[in-house]
């Protein structure tokens, strides 16, 4: 049954339609301004039928007033004549001429409802499309707010922000255990939250999250006493009451797979929809990710504070051990030469034998003391240079010289094979030959009796530079020119898959000859960074019982002001 509204002064016509039409429809006359206000704000009608005859009010402002508060209102002029205002006549949706007949009147009128009808399903159908599309827009941009942080505090921020906007909540209870370092509950409400009742919300907020685990040990212990409460407060000048337990409620918990992370209810005082129960369990499932994210993101910061913190005290450690380590072998190491000089008499031939044999394990431990100081101060970013223009010949002639006598004692032929005219570089020579004296002496560590030894240098650039598809890395951002110096020998080589391992800090390629010459696997470690401290690179060619080819390059520079540069890049 529809509703009708007749605006007439004429009761005569008033009780025409009322006769006609009552037992279709509901039938109210009106007949002044203030009436028709009343009527649109508590009994709105479907169909408003006005006459045109009618003095009281303006017909005109009238039909605006009904369209302005009346959605879809179908407006039918009620007239003696056919020839209407046409300012009237294309607001109204329909007319009624006083000749019609009762039958015609009747049918009029149920069309325009019939029309009336189907333009609110319609509205209502389009209201719905609305909603939808704010909703799901919603949910975009908090799914990409969620994308956006791995803190905590924000995810569970724009988590409630979304359901706000989706679902304008009256309340909301968050329970959380990753929010700080003890269980929270975060209290979002739209009014203020008296003592009493926020001690109600507490407890029920721990009685809802024991209830998730019934059978099952409970992740965290919490009671009033050990939860911390948060509120935000949108309007602080009015307040909730008990009442608020009447409103409908929703309840899920913040699941991360394995872990539990909350849970959160949420209040509404007008009933929640099949598709706010949707949209609350995508938005609460949407944080679950992001959370368990920020939960490993923390976790990895706190490793990484725990790590540097162990690598502080390793680094005092190898700092202090090796100085005190250091400090007696230096009288140690006088001793022993003072003994082997003869001036504390003649020895026997025994007795030299040892005292050498001592020198040389006191030289041995000195230098492994010293890798372990020099690997220590590179990691630390405190080991020295002094750069200054210098030419690599001068570094290969002064290593070759230290090894010839130690080559000739292993029947090994040490060679040089330099190109001439080599331009000069801007490097720390004592780096450089700390570099070519650790590849020359594992050279003769692994290369058996009666086999060569060769230290080569040229002049190449940079995309004439090639090597094995384990280092390629180390060489595919070179430019330019670069002094490449190379150890090569016949020793004992190395397979192609332990390549890499060779530069790993404490490593010993496995074999017979390596565990019986031994060392701290620290020589070629050291040497790759002391390479890279001069935007070098360093690389190995091997292949295993026919020798090995350990290159370095350096680049070719043109003055002091590249050397600082190269200064500033020490790790």
């Amino acid at each position: 049954m529809g509703n009708i509204l007749l605006i007439s002064e004429n009761d005569s016509t008033f009780h025409r339609y009322e006769d006609l039409l009552n037992k279709a429809f509901t039938i109210e006359n009106l007949v002044n301004d203030d009436l028709l206000y009343e009527s649109l704000e508590n009994r709105p009608a479907d169909i408003f039928i006005i006459d045109s005859n009618t003095q009281n009010i303006d017909i005109k402002l009238t039909i605006k007033k009904i369209k302005s508060r009346i959605e879809n209102a179908q407006i039918l002029l009620l007239t003696d004549s056919e020839n209407i205002d046409e300012n009237i006549a294309k607001d109204v949706n329909g007319f009624i001429l006083n000749n019609f007949s009762d039958n015609l009147i009747s049918s009029t009128i149920t069309t325009h409802l019939k029309t009336k009808e189907k333009l609110d399903i319609l509205s209502g159908k389009n209201k719905d499309l609305a909603d939808s599309l704010y909703r799901l827009n919603v949910l975009y941009n908090t799914s990409s707010q969620f994308a956006g942080t791995l803190d905590t505090k924000e995810l569970l921020n724009y988590m409630i922000e979304g359901l706000d906007k989706s679902l304008s909540f009256d309340l909301t209870c968050t329970i959380s255990f990753g929010f700080e370092n003890e269980p929270v509950l975060i209290i979002n409400s739209l009014y203020d939250i008296s003592e009493e009742l926020m001690n109600a919300l507490k407890l029920r907020a721990i009685l809802n999250y024991k209830s998730l685990f019934e059978n099952e040990n409970i992740p965290f212990e919490i009671d009033d006493n050990n939860l911390k409460i948060i509120k935000n407060i949108k309007n602080p000048t009015n307040k909730f009451n008990f009442s608020i337990f009447q409103y409908d409620n929703m309840f899920a918990p913040i699941d991360l797979g394995e872990k539990f992370f909350g849970c959160i209810e949420i209040f509404k005082e007008n009933p929640f929809t099949t598709d706010d129960a949707t949209y609350f369990q995508t938005i609460v499932q949407q944080v679950s990710l992001p959370l368990k994210s920020a939960g490993l993101y923390k976790e990895i910061i706190e490793k990484n504070q725990e790590l540097e913190k162990l690598e502080r005290i390793k680094s005092e450690f190898i700092s202090i051990v090796s100085h005190e380590l250091r400090t007696p072998l230096t009288p140690i190491k006088n001793a022993l030469t003072i003994l082997s000089s003869g001036r504390c008499g003649i020895l026997g031939e025994t007795a030299v034998k040892f005292i050498d044999m001592a020198k040389r394990n006191a030289d041995n431990l000195t230098s492994i003391i010293n890798d372990i100081l020099d690997i220590n101060k590179i990691e630390a970013g405190k080991m020295d240079f002094n750069y200054k223009v210098m030419n690599i010949h001068t570094v290969i002639e002064n290593v070759k010289n230290t090894f010839d006598y130690v080559a000739k004692e292993h029947e090994i032929i040490l060679n040089t094979q330099e190109q001439e005219n080599l331009p000069d570089i801007y490097a720390d020579s004592q780096r450089l030959g700390q570099v070519l004296t650790n590849l020359v002496s594992n050279a003769i560590k692994f290369t058996p009796n009666g086999k060569n030894i060769t230290i080569k240098s040229e002049l190449k650039n940079a995309k004439d530079i090639t090597t094995n598809p384990y280092f390629e890395n180390e060489i595919k951002n070179m430019n330019g020119n670069y002094i490449v110096v190379s150890v090569i020998d016949e020793g004992i080589g190395i397979k192609k898959e332990n390549l890499l391992k060779a530069f790993d800090k404490f490593t010993q390629i496995e074999n017979s000859l390596s565990r019986k010459v031994g060392g701290t696997g620290l020589g070629l470690p050291i040497a790759k960074q002391l390479i890279k401290a001069h935007r070098g690179a360093i690389w190995c060619d091997s292949e295993e019982n026919k020798g090995s080819n350990f290159h370095f390059a350096l680049p070719v520079t043109t003055g002091k002001t590249e050397g600082k540069t190269i200064q500033k890049e020490l790790l």
